[in-house]
């Protein structure tokens, strides 16, 4: 005879409180070290978390979306590699999403495709996915992204190159597409690829 065990809702009241304080915890943690290593540790932690929809609501009232937003302009890059990758798993809710368009989220989101970190790339080519709308794509798919979207999908990394194309082919037009590969006929000035 099998036992089913239920939690009362005090308990699970008590488990989110408990959930809220450790991620208050690890902001705390996070603002008050100075050890570069404890910082990088606690970033990958709330990015690690940003990826469950039960935090979204904490993680918003904490102003972790601010702070991996203040992130992505440091030049520490595992910094900017786990603020990105807390972006890219939060940007997926709508009120999120909203929250980093109307901060002016994408320009530091572009900027990251200049990245030499690899996984800094491809969470800013997904970011910039998650954040188009028909009010952000024209500055989510403007000439320079697409222009970068082209390169990075002859990239020889395949993850890059699949990403890319996926990129120009579901959300820009084909009219953008052919306007950045004229321009680009005419420039070698661009954003670099990433390292493999």
């Amino acid at each position: 005879m099998e036992t089913v065990v239920t939690m009362s809702q005090k308990q699970r009241d008590l488990l989110e409180l408990g959930r809220l304080e450790y991620l208050q915890a690890l902001v705390t943690e996070f603002q008050v070290t100075e050890s570069p290593e404890a910082k990088e540790q606690v970033l990958a932690n709330l990015a690690n978390f940003a990826y469950d929809p039960k935090n979204y609501e904490y993680l918003r009232q904490l102003q972790v979306l601010d702070l991996f937003l203040d992130m992505l302009t440091e030049d520490n890059e595992i910094l900017v590699e786990f603020a990105i990758g807390g972006l890219c798993n939060l940007c997926l809710d709508k009120t999120n999403k909203d929250y980093i368009l109307e901060a002016d989220g994408v320009a530091p989101v572009i900027n990251c495709l200049s990245s030499s970190n690899e996984e800094t790339v491809m969470s800013a080519v997904t970011t910039l996915m998650y954040l188009t709308t028909p009010q952000s794509r024209q500055q989510t798919t403007a000439l320079p992204v697409v222009e970068c979207m082209l390169r990075f999908s002859l990239s020889a990394n395949r993850r890059l190159s699949n990403l890319a194309r996926v990129f120009l082919e579901d959300y820009c037009s084909p009219v953008q597409v052919e306007e950045a590969r004229n321009l680009s006929k005419h420039t070698a000035v661009g954003i670099p690829l990433p390292k493999d």
